[in-house]
This record gives structure tokens, C-alpha cells and sequence, in this order.
């Protein structure tokens, strides 16, 4: 049974059963939650208590990619009959975010105003730039067009989707001018592909790092008010289409209860069953989560991986510099080793209504043999460098970290998988379970997670019925 600990006896009346079980809260799984819940299955999606207790800031993606450009977040919360009052409230920006380091303050946005700084900034020459944005516009196009035609994911069959080939007139992948670029333009788009994907430490695939490249030549795009934000409006539409949610606050384990899979919790006696189960999560994450010894078959522990480390700061609003925009990515220093040289990313929030605050979330990739105590100090210092006049007025604000259910733990695919390659969901026949595997989307970023809980909870229901 996949390596599931079967639930026999008496012990298996007290079970409560749904049609399927999403294990993990992030976008994802949310996704997937929800056009399940809307083919008329009941779910259920189990997180961790310390994932619900995050503050909204430290759930949100880097940049709401897909929002401007008619992509795939603007077509999936149609999909999802996301209010409409609640999908104008992601509001246009002018810049997508900045990229920064001690030597440089490029800012990213639509066609003409980032060739104007590639310009500004000496890296390019005026012909180049130009040449480099619009090869960028014209794949980035392309690449939308196919995910969102794209089937993406498949069970128990293969799916025919090129690797290569043209879109209209454009051939796909990285354009040449993007791909020739001088070393230190160079550095500045390797940067930009880091801070957007969720790989941990695979490249992206050509075609992936075009969609990447090109999706902040829209602009930007972000919630300009109090929350709920994304993963808010995720939860309410999955409560809507009556999906309901559990949180686990220690260990749990995998089992089979008739031969269909369930979550065993720790202690409590809970014992959940589903039809199927859907991992929405790091399983090399989730293993050191299990209550018992013996890890199940079906998780793949192998994998490399490395967590992004966040780290939430405030400081009241006054003492942010007026030209810093509400999203950067801050270069490391390319002479040095370890953190230093590191690329983190910086989001700033609005403040809440009444209030003066101004919430920021930095957040760099570590390994797992490496002090997020460290981490953490490199990041407040990243920060503090922005803002010299603010001395001791940044304020660390302590958070539990989540073991298991967090979109901050990147995984790497196996060798060749990556966009645009499909999916293969099932995990195990009997019992049912699926694997949404964002290491295979991981080069798309959020775009790639949006697209695999639809795609995925699309086929997922029809398997169902």
C-alpha cells in the first residue's frame, strides 16, 4: 500500500471521511482545494498550526506575477470566480521592483523605462537595450500563451507538449540577445530568475527564464490595503465551495483505512480519510513531520532542497526612503563567500489602516546545514544598509516557523523534468495519492504553483467522479 501504515479494527470506525485530502495551505494547494470543492468533492485541506499562525506578510509570493499581462494569476482567479470586487483590489504599479546593490538601483518595469536604465546604468548601449527588452516582450508572450493552453500535469498517461518550437512568428526559450548579454547585464538577469522562481538550486529552463524575464515588463501589481491578501482570498473561495480546513499542531502519519489513504494525527485520535490524498508540500519536509520511523515509499526524501529564510521586520513609515520601491532584489557582493554573496529579496506592506507601520519581509535561500541565526543577521543587515538615518529603529518581530507547510521550502526536479515538461501526478494507485510536485514548476515561480493546483485539481476531479 505505498508504504502506508494500514488502520484495521475498531480504530478505523472512528475515522471521518472526505473525497479528497489536500495536505498543505500554500497557493497549491489552495488552488487545487478549490476547483475540487467546485466540481462538487468534498475536501478537506489539512495544514500546520504554525503555517496558520504566520502573519499574512510572511505568506504572500515576492511579486504577484501573472496579474498585468493577462496571465496565468489574472486567468486562474477568474477561474476560480474570485469576487470581482476582490480582483480589482490588486492594483497597477509602475515598477515591478527595483534591483539593488552598493553600486546600482535599476528599475524594473514596463519596456521603455527598464531599457532607459539598462542604459542608465551602463549596462547595455542604447541598440543593445532595446533589442533585449523587446526579445524578452516578444517570449514572455509566447511563453503565456502556452501555459495557459498547456494541459500541464498527467496521470497514468503521457501528454504531448514540445520542448521547443515557435508561438506565431517567436521561437520559444531564451532569446539570444537575453542569452549573449554581457557578464555583468548577465548577473543582473541571473538575479531577477533567483529571486522569482522557487528552485532550490537547479537552473531554470530556457523557456521558464524567459516567462520569468518577461513578466515584469508588464509591471507590477499588489494588494494597496489591509488583508486579505492572495492566500486569503485563496482560503475564503475554498470555504465557499464548502472545503473546510484542520490544522495539525504535532505530528502526524501517513495511513490506509480500507485501502484508501488518510492522516493519522498524533495524540489527539484524529484520524481523517480520504479517496485521495494530494501532497501539496515539500515531501522531504513533511517526512521529518511523521510520528512513526518508518517513512513512507511514496516520499521522496533525495531531493535537494534548500528554505528561504524570512525574515519580518518594522519601522514606522517616515523613516523609508521615498524612492525605495515596495519590492527589490538586493545583490549580494560577488567577492564574497557564503550569505554575502548571496541574493535576497525585500517586499514592503502597506500599513494597516490606523496605523504607521510599515511591515518589510526579506528573505534569502539557505541550506540546511547553514545558522539561520546567521541568516537572519546578514538579511537585518542587508536592510539596515538601505536605510542609513534609521539606526535601531528596525524591529525584528519573532514568528514560529512551519515544519512542513510552507512554500518557502524549494526542491529541486529530477534531471530533465522542469517547464515545459508535464507532470505526472499519481503517486500510488491504492491507495490514491497525488503528488502536486512544484519542484517540476518550481522554474515558473508563482505562476508555475498556480498553474499546477488548477491543472492538477482539474484532473484530480475527474478522477473522482
Amino acid at each position: 500500500m505505498a508504504g502506508l501504515e494500514p488502520v484495521a479494527g475498531a480504530e478505523r470506525l472512528r475515522a471521518r471521511r472526505w473525497d479528497a485530502i489536500i495536505l498543505g495551505s500554500g497557493v497549491c494547494g489552495l488552488v487545487a482545494a478549490a476547483r475540487l470543492g467546485a466540481a462538487g468533492h468534498r475536501v478537506l485541506v489539512v495544514e500546520e498550526d504554525a503555517a496558520r499562525a504566520l502573519p499574512p506578510c510572511l505568506r504572500e509570493p515576492f511579486l504577484l506575477s501573472g496579474a498585468r499581462d493577462a496571465g496565468v494569476l489574472d486567468a486562474c482567479l477568474r477561474q476560480l470566480n474570485i469576487p470581482l470586487i476582490d480582483q480589482r483590489r490588486i492594483a497597477s504599479e509602475r515598477l515591478a521592483y527595483q534591483v539593488i546593490s552598493p553600486k546600482l538601483r535599476l528599475d524594473v518595469g514596463g519596456p521603455g523605462l527598464t531599457r532607459d536604465e539598462l542604459v542608465s546604468w551602463g549596462l547595455c548601449e542604447p541598440e543593445e537595450a532595446s533589442s533585449v527588452t523587446r526579445s524578452l516582450v516578444e517570449a514572455t508572450e509566447a511563453e503565456r500563451k502556452v501555459m495557459l493552453a498547456s494541459p500541464l500535469v498527467r496521470i497514468g498517461r503521457r501528454l504531448s507538449l514540445a520542448r521547443s518550437g515557435t508561438q506565431g512568428s517567436h521561437v520559444r526559450g531564451l532569446p539570444a540577445e537575453a542569452a549573449a548579454a554581457s557578464p555583468e547585464l548577465r548577473a543582473v538577469l541571473d538575479a531577477q530568475v533567483e529571486a522569482l522562481s522557487n528552485l532550490a538550486t537547479a537552473s531554470a529552463t530556457p523557456e521558464a527564464r524567459a516567462r520569468l524575464l518577461g513578466v515584469p515588463l508588464a509591471g507590477g501589481a499588489g494588494f494597496g490595503d489591509s488583508p486579505p491578501w492572495l492566500l486569503g482570498l485563496l482560503r475564503r473561495r475554498v470555504e465557499a465551495v464548502y472545503g473546510e480546513f484542520r490544522s495539525v499542531a504535532g505530528r502526524l502519519d501517513l495511513v490506509a483505512v480500507d485501502q484508501q489513504p488518510g492522516i493519522a494525527v498524533e495524540k489527539t485520535g484524529e484520524l481523517w480519510v480520504g479517496r485521495a490524498l494530494v501532497l501539496a508540500c515539500a515531501t522531504s519536509a513533511l517526512a521529518g513531520a511523521l510520528a512513526g520511523e518508518r517513512i513512507p515509499e511514496l516520499l521522496d526524501t533525495d531531493r535537494t532542497r534548500r528554505r528561504r529564510i524570512a525574515l519580518q521586520l518594522r519601522i514606522h513609515r517616515d523613516w523609508v526612503p521615498r524612492g525605495m520601491s515596495a519590492r527589490a532584489v538586493l545583490l549580494g557582493d560577488p567577492d564574497a563567500d557564503g550569505l554575502a554573496g548571496r541574493i535576497a529579496t525585500l517586499t514592503a506592506f502597506a500599513p494597516m489602516a490606523g496605523d504607521e507601520s510599515v511591515d518589510l519581509v526579506v528573505r534569502m535561500r539557505v541550506a540546511d546545514d547553514e545558522s539561520i541565526d546567521a541568516a537572519e543577521d546578514e538579511l537585518h543587515a542587508r536592510v539596515a544598509a538601505l536605510m542609513p538615518f534609521a539606526e535601531d529603529r528596525l524591529e525584528r518581530r519573532p514568528y514560529r516557523r512551519p515544519l512542513w507547510d510552507d512554500d518557502d521550502w524549494l526542491e529541486d526536479p529530477a534531471p530533465g523534468a522542469g517547464w515545459p515538461a508535464e507532470v505526472d501526478l499519481r503517486v500510488s494507485h491504492r491507495p490514491c495519492v497525488y503528488r502536486l510536485d512544484r519542484a517540476e514548476v518550481g522554474g515558473l515561480g508563482l505562476e508555475g504553483d498556480l498553474l499546477l493546483g488548477w491543472r492538477a485539481g482539474d484532473a484530480i476531479a475527474q478522477e473522482l467522479r
